[in-house]
């Protein structure tokens, strides 16, 4: 397996520490006066979640992570686990617990493609599309005139997932939904 050193860290590269694939959140070079140079690391801990700084002298050096980002197919859930099916034709399935999906649970729509985390062979992790159109299941009704206030309401989407929209979005609406922030940004045509 490659190792990295400190000069090759950056963020997003993913290295094992303690025996957890990691991935590399910040990275700062610090130079002090006197002493050593080291780098200052914040990492996420891929199987916990967790987050945490360390520090590591220059030349150090840490060993890659054994992880693959491929894009998978949502295929459907079971109620224990999340199935999604690879893309490139082999159409090997993959099941998801629901640790590993996470928030993007809110934005799991059926025939959409996924970006999947696997660490031997298993999902790690499960990351949306910047954007998804969601269809609008259920919300208020809006009033003549109100479309110039700026106000917004809630609307629950098909996933379950509930975003603030403007007033004048009715139900059966198919929206686009940004994943990074949960806003409404815009109607679908």
């Amino acid at each position: 397996m490659a190792n990295y050193s400190t000069n090759e860290f950056r963020s997003g590269l993913k290295v094992m520490l303690e025996g957890d694939p990691c991935v590399i959140l910040e990275n700062e070079f610090v130079k002090p006066g006197k002493g050593q140079a080291f780098n200052r690391v914040r990492l996420r801990n891929l199987m916990t979640n967790r987050v945490w700084e360390r520090t590591f002298k220059s030349g150090e050096s840490l060993e890659a992570a054994d992880v693959i980002d491929l894009d998978m197919e949502y295929l459907y859930t079971d109620g224990e686990f999340y199935h999604f099916m690879m893309t490139d034709g082999s159409f090997e399935q993959h099941a998801a617990s629901k640790e590993a999906v996470g928030d993007t649970i809110s934005w799991l729509k059926e025939q959409e493609v996924y970006t999947v985390t696997l660490y031997n062979g298993s999902p790690l992790s499960v990351a949306p599309p910047n954007f998804v159109f969601l269809e609008v299941i259920q919300t208020d009704p809006g009033l003549k005139g109100d479309t110039a206030t700026g106000a917004t309401k809630p609307a629950t989407l098909s996933t379950g997932a509930v975003v603030k929209v403007p007033l004048f979005i009715t139900e059966g609406e198919v929206l686009k939904i940004d994943t990074r922030t949960g806003e409404y940004v815009g109607r679908v045509k």
